[in-house]
């Protein structure tokens, strides 16, 4: 679905990056997956990967799991 206001300059902007990235992540040079099921690997792979262990600019460039065990570790001490 559409996040913003049709012809705005952020409408859908955010998923067409975030689907841009999974294209060119998990196809590496491939036009097309043999089937079905080697594709949701693929992705499910991918998105694992992404969401885990993957290095963030927005985070300072350390993982998500990084961030929130440093962020639990700070919360700890205070």
């Amino acid at each position: 679905r559409s996040r913003g206001a049709a012809g705005t300059s952020a409408d859908n902007a955010t998923a067409e990056s975030l689907n841009a990235t999974m294209k060119r992540e998990t196809l590496q040079g491939r036009k097309r997956c043999d089937g079905a099921r080697e594709a949701r690997l693929a992705v499910f792979r991918w998105a694992t990967r992404y969401n885990t262990r993957r290095r963030h600019s927005r985070l300072g460039q350390i993982s998500p799991i990084a961030y929130e065990q440093r962020s639990t570790t700070l919360a700890a001490a205070a």
